[in-house]
């Protein structure tokens, strides 16, 4: 039994295998079942659990009973459904049912029922733009051209109430008609089917167009609301089908403007959790004017519904008029239906939808485009936004590849820039200091790496980072030529391993290069001698280094 009360048998003996394994896996599924809300769970399992007894079945020695289920076989299990991610969705929950059989709590087989079973990377991603786009359009136009309608219609039987149309009239007759619809929800008709001749001519004609659809949606209509619900709030497919019909609050405000409050009742197992939006109507482009529509559109519906059965739950949102009223609805848990209406929205009304559009069932793919693009939850947790939506997103990806990688180029070049030349620039030689390979050095005080003599261990290419070193114009040739080798070094090695070893070098360089300046570094290249050739070669092999 489902939450609505409906009931479901399920048949075991069906199920492939010995009679025993049968009957403990119609256990589990007793057991369990007390604890779930919605007739699609037990489907699913199922279906799982014919899945596994099919497998168990075709072993060269099949089980009999759980208790001959092996360590070898569950392995052998898992081999098969880790390959895809819906069979990995299937191992985690049959196993956890399967636990719960005493035999199979403790040993190799309890171990291997409680194998980590990570998920595979959502195959789902978010729709492009543009193609997200040409949906909402679609539902929209769809949606619009259906309330037009019905608002059209109701106008004239407002008026046909009132007594504006004299008894005679042709306006007087198609408000007759409309009364019928609303009441009845069709016209009179002859027993062959057809409409009655008086209210063909005053209508135009016996077509769905001329009679019950002037005051109702159809289906693809209120799918098509459904989807432009989707798209303004981000609400998934299970949240509208159920949704009741949000109510104005009994005080508009000074502005007239209404506001509604929307229960968004979102079923996990047997429990049932209600989160309350509120929006307000503040105009033609406000998502509270798209509620006012909704609620316009299928005002009628909903008041057939209910005076067909008062005593019903009839309260939802989605109500609409069905082509076939005395076709029997297959699943009573996803369609509920109150003589020719029928409420909320079920997966073949989306897949239906798609086909006619030719843009597929949009729903899942929608609600994922519409939370992504937000940047926030939807009716779940940050966790859940960021690790089920965001981060396996292939679009997301692909926008956030480019965004990344100009956040790393900017964020090395804040860093090379953030690597300025200690040096100081002097004039002329001072005999007293050390001369070393790429500048001079007036003192080991402070040195970046002392040594326990007092004595310098810092690498050769660290003195233009060290405060105690003297560059003058003698030093310029040979850290041209310098500059010029960690150039041609950048272009042969991988990023990471020159970002590594050579790219604080190279910035303090080009530092230098730009302090003394432009002319300066041209006339010192052309001074360049083998020995400092040499030289900076012996460093940048590493001979001149410690």
């Amino acid at each position: 039994m489902n939450r609505d009360g409906h009931l479901r048998d399920f048949d075991f003996s069906t199920l492939p295998g010995a009679e025993p394994l049968q009957r403990s896996l119609a256990v589990l599924f007793a057991v369990h079942s007390r604890r779930w809300g919605s007739h699609e769970t037990s489907i699913r399992v199922f279906q799982q659990m014919r899945s596994f007894a099919r497998f168990a079945s075709e072993r060269i020695r099949p089980p009999q009973d759980l208790d001959e289920v092996t360590a070898a076989l569950m392995a052998a299990w898992w081999d098969q459904q880790k390959l895809t991610a819906g069979g990995r969705v299937v191992f985690r929950q049959l196993s956890a049912l399967l636990r719960d059989d005493p035999r199979l709590r403790t040993g190799p087989v309890a171990e291997e029922l409680a194998r980590r079973v990570t998920p595979l990377p959502a195959k789902t991603t978010s729709y492009e733009p543009a193609e997200f786009d040409g949906i909402r359009l679609e539902a929209r136009r769809t949606f619009r051209a259906a309330l037009l309608r019905i608002e059209d219609n109701a106008a004239h039987l407002e008026r046909w109430h009132s007594g504006e149309f004299a008894p005679d009239s042709a306006g007087w007759a198609v408000g007759e008609a409309l009364d019928l619809i609303a009441r009845t929800g069709d016209l009179p008709r002859y027993k062959s089917g057809c409409l009655q001749r008086r209210f063909q001519r005053v209508l135009g004609g016996g077509s769905v167009e001329a009679t019950w659809k002037r005051l109702f949606l159809d289906r693809m209509e209120a799918t098509a609301l459904g989807v432009v619900l989707m798209a303004q709030f981000s609400w998934n497919l299970a949240v509208i089908d159920v949704m009741p019909t949000p109510k104005a609050a009994p005080d508009p405000g000074s502005d007239g403007h209404p506001t509604y409050r929307i229960p968004i009742r979102k079923h996990k197992g047997s429990s049932t959790r209600t989160e309350t939006e509120n929006v307000t109507d503040t105009g033609a482009d406000s998502a509270g004017r798209l509620i006012t529509q909704a609620l316009q559109a299928t005002r009628f519906a909903r008041a057939l519904a209910h005076d067909l059965a008062p005593d019903a739950s009839t309260d939802r949102l989605i109500a609409w008029r069905t082509h076939y009223p005395d076709r029997e609805v297959e699943d009573k848990t996803r369609r509920t239906a109150i003589g020719p209406i029928r409420l909320g929205l079920a997966g073949n009304d989306a897949s239906r939808w798609g086909k006619l559009t030719g843009t597929g069932s949009p729903f899942r793919r929608g609600r994922r485009t519409v939370v992504v693009d937000r940047g926030e939850p939807s009716q779940h947790t940050r966790d859940t936004h960021e690790r089920r939506y965001v981060l396996p997103d292939e679009r997301v990806q692909r926008q956030a590849a480019p965004i990344i990688a100009a956040g790393a180029a900017a964020a090395l070049e804040h860093a090379r820039q953030a690597v300025k030349l200690a040096a100081r620039l002097s004039a002329e030689r001072d005999p007293g200091h050390q001369e070393t390979a790429t500048a001079d050095c007036s003192g080991t005080e402070q040195s970046p790496a002392p040594l326990p003599d007092g004595g310098c261990g810092a690498s050769f290419l660290l003195c233009l980072a060290c405060e105690n070193a003297r560059v003058h114009t003698d030093h310029h040739p040979r850290l041209v030529q310098l500059h010029q080798s960690l150039t041609h070094i950048r272009s042969a090695l991988p990023t990471p391993v020159w970002d590594r070893n050579w790219s604080d070098a190279h910035a303090r360089l080009d530092d230098l290069k730009g302090k003394i300046g432009d002319g300066s570094w041209t006339r010192a290249r052309g001074r360049i001698t083998k020995a400092d050739r040499e030289i900076v070669g012996d460093l940048l092999s590493g001979d001149l280094n410690p």
